[in-house]
């Protein structure tokens, strides 16, 4: 005689080394690669920068770091051309230092 299991479906498992793995996998297939900022590009966002600082506005820079994109937003308070960084003071006042070898994209933000 056949016995039927009706109703009931089979459930998978997975182990949790499982599930790190196809994490970490996920994790790293989000990664990008680092856009190949030009030199004119680097010209126009000096200006920004330069532009920011007269004028005492805010900045969001576009930082790609390790795979990622990240923005940083603040004021630009000082430009360390012998380190090639910005220093951003934070609207929590903290000082933030920004490579300018990481930048991709530099915005003003004007109210």
């Amino acid at each position: 005689m056949l016995k039927e299991r009706g109703m009931k479906k089979w459930q998978g498992f997975i182990l949790p080394e499982q599930v790190e793995a196809m994490a970490w996998l996920a994790d790293e297939m989000a990664k990008v690669d680092k856009p190949v900022v030009d030199e004119y590009q680097r010209i126009e966002f000096d200006s920004r920068v330069d532009f920011a600082m007269e004028f005492n506005l805010p900045v969001e820079f576009t930082v790609w770091t390790a795979g990622r994109f990240s923005k940083v937003n603040g004021h630009v308070k000082y430009v360390d051309m012998i380190s090639q960084q910005f220093r951003v003071k934070l609207a929590n006042g903290l000082i933030e230092r920004v490579s300018m070898a990481d930048v991709v994209d530099v915005t003003v933000v004007e109210d």
